[in-house]
């Protein structure tokens, strides 16, 4: 079903990884891809989506990464790519960010902090939606701080990205 979602929006080549499963033959798939012209990784937003894409970027570097945002993603009690629409699958693509190797230190838990991304009442909600913004999906304030470190967030975007909150 996500394959049909994600065609849906665009016109791709597309693996399943048929969830933590992955078979030798897929993850062979994957490496040829990945050499021959590079991949996206494209997850549910869920545990389980994010700990595919942290096994996947391990394996493969530079690998681009798109993050669907929860709230775009879950429709009928489920949370997956197959239930995002088009628009937001083509959203997520348009913000594909490359993990850096060697993060910078731009952000810190100050910055966190003082823009109430951590340790405020709305921390877990600001986090999401500054996220999606920048292009990051949701996450935890120190999955978050290391996103911001290592997807190449700007200081600029980042101000930008606050101020649209």
């Amino acid at each position: 079903m996500d394959i049909l979602a994600v065609n849906r929006a665009v016109e791709a080549d597309s693996i399943i990884t048929d969830g933590f499963h992955l078979r030798k033959n897929t993850l062979d798939a994957i490496k040829a891809a990945y050499k021959k012209r590079g991949i996206i990784i494209l997850t549910d937003p869920d545990p389980a989506g994010e700990r595919i894409r942290r096994f996947l970027a391990k394996r493969f570097p530079n690998a681009k990464h798109a993050f669907i945002p929860v709230e775009d993603a879950t429709a009928n009690d489920d949370i997956g790519v197959e239930q995002a629409s088009p628009e937001a699958i083509r959203a997520a693509l348009a913000k594909v960010r490359t993990e850096s190797i060697e993060p910078s230190n731009i952000f810190s838990s100050k910055d966190m902090v003082a823009n109430n991304l951590t340790g405020s009442l709305n921390a877990s909600e600001r986090r999401m939606k500054l996220g999606k913004i920048l292009g990051l999906g949701a996450a935890n304030a120190k999955t978050f701080l290391k996103r911001l470190n290592t997807y190449g967030v700007t200081r600029e975007e980042f101000e930008e990205g606050l101020n649209e909150l």
